[in-house]
């Protein structure tokens, strides 16, 4: 059966747990790790501050140390039983990262509703270039 990304995207949302920006500013101030799925270049324009960055493409091979990226797991992404919030410029990359963890044994992967574009947009803070 064939889906468009639309419906993959929304699939993963009934997966997961998706939150706000204020709920993401909370769950950081209590130490929970927050990961920008973004490209390299997106993340260098601008990101939530403290996040790490962790490409889309290779946050399932980081979980393990895969040797794909040199044997070397993220310290963001150590502790399965903890809640991590995932991020993209809209919502939909990290709804199916946050998905693919909760295949790969995270208890709590959440993905910020609206994205970097909803942090940004609602005025919180940002480091880097400032753009999404």
């Amino acid at each position: 059966m064939r889906q468009t990304i639309q419906q993959l995207v929304s699939e993963a949302r009934s997966r997961i747990r998706e939150i706000d920006a204020g709920e993401l500013a909370s769950l950081q101030a209590r130490g929970v790790p927050v990961i920008d799925v973004r490209e390299p270049a997106e993340f260098a324009a601008g990101h939530v501050p403290g996040a790490a960055s962790i490409p889309r493409g290779v946050l399932e091979f980081e979980v393990d140390g895969h040797p794909a990226v040199n044997g070397e797991r993220d310290p963001a992404l150590s502790h399965r039983d903890q809640p991590v919030v995932l991020y993209c410029r809209s919502g939909g990359r990290s709804a199916l990262a946050a998905e693919a963890l909760l295949r790969l044994g995270f208890v709590e992967p959440l993905s910020l509703a609206g994205g970097f574009m909803a942090w940004s947009g609602d005025g919180r803070p940002v480091e880097g270039g400032g753009q999404p």
